[in-house]
């Protein structure tokens, strides 16, 4: 059986903390920040998390569990 292949665009876009918590980047700061207020830019800014449901789906496309 061939190896299995990671998800590419995947491992890019998301972090794997030490204890198995997937951190993402919020949508919406491409361009066009202008528009947008200071507090929702500080808001933007920041990591998010990805809900366990979820996170589980991620791991399995990136051979984690």
């Amino acid at each position: 059986m061939p190896k299995l292949k990671t998800h590419k665009g995947l491992k890019k876009r998301i972090k794997v903390g030490a204890k198995g918590k997937i951190k993402r980047s919020s949508a919406g700061k491409g361009h066009l920040m202008s528009g947008k207020s200071g507090r929702r830019r500080g808001h933007l800014r920041k990591k998010r998390g990805v809900s366990p449901a979820f996170s589980k789906n991620m791991k399995r496309a990136l051979h984690l569990a």
